[in-house]
């Protein structure tokens, strides 16, 4: 779907460029020891204490984005704790075994598929629609990719990691289609993990086939790969099912952009011009 959808109205001139954010969004320390006491279980603060402090900071950090201009705003995932374990703590036929370190003195809590993975309840919905009641101007949805879902943790249950993220393109699709029917226009899918296999963007090509299946027309999707040689992925990606590639380039000095000149790029190119290693903007 075109970008158009997503205009302010004031917006005065005959240009439109969307401005957005990616998602994730620096958590205020505040929110950190809000978490530290809801999961110890020696402290007395209640899952009550914990809905309403991330409802503050989700509620503070949709209005940062309006105040900055953009025109369609996010919550800064302040729910989320890592992209990886928040979706495998709610899908079926996974399971957490201990951390395990990634880079430095950083662990990450890398989960199992140990049997067919299954939808059960909503991800993301309710997260979705206290935004978008907070939010005056659109609210974009981001979701962990399926191809990342299943390259980013241990696969003890099927065949080859393919067939386990095919499987879990239907899961992001079953939830996609609750987020359209509460409203939800805006769907980012984030596959970092395709940044480090590029040759397997086949199977993320395949992925978001089943992703948007039965979705309605006016339902943007954008795909998000952070960091990486583009170069290996294009020009594959125009043939994937989207309306918008998101780019990180802020980081890199922009020197990437030269890969999308050839071919000609015919779908919307989302250029990330704010280093996320810069606490400042």
């Amino acid at each position: 779907m075109t970008r158009e959808q997503f205009r302010p109205d004031d917006h005065p001139n005959e240009q439109f460029i969307l401005s957005t954010v990616v998602g994730s969004y620096p958590k205020p320390k505040w929110v950190d020891r809000v978490r530290e006491r809801y999961e110890d279980p020696d402290d007395s603060f209640d899952e009550g204490d914990w809905a309403e402090a991330t409802d503050d900071a989700s509620r503070l950090i949709a209005g940062e984005h309006e105040r900055a201009g953009l025109d369609v705003v996010v919550d800064g995932e302040m729910r989320r704790n890592e992209m990886v374990e928040y979706f495998a703590e709610r899908i079926e036929g996974y399971e957490f075994n201990g951390p395990v370190k990634v880079w430095g003195h950083n662990y990450f809590d890398k989960p199992s598929v140990v049997r067919d993975v299954e939808y059960d309840d909503s991800w993301l919905v309710e997260e979705f629609a206290f935004t978008d009641e907070v939010a005056a101007r659109p609210v974009k949805v981001p979701i962990t990719g399926p191809y990342t879902l299943a390259s980013w943790c241990f696969n003890e249950s099927y065949d080859d990691d393919r067939a386990l993220a095919l499987d879990l393109a239907d899961l992001v699709n079953e939830e996609i289609g609750k987020l359209v029917e509460a409203g939800a226009r805006y769907i980012q899918i984030d596959e970092p993990a395709l940044a480090t296999t590029p040759d397997d963007h086949a199977i993320v090509g395949d992925c978001l086939d089943r992703i948007v299946a039965g979705l309605p027309e006016d339902v943007r999707i954008g795909l998000h790969v952070c960091y990486g040689d583009y170069s290996r992925i294009y020009p594959e990606i125009l043939d994937f099912p989207i309306d918008e590639f998101d780019v990180e380039l802020a980081n890199g000095d922009y020197e990437q952009l030269d890969v999308f000149k050839e071919p000609e790029f015919d779908l919307d190119l989302a250029l990330g011009v704010t280093d996320a290693h810069v606490a400042e903007v």
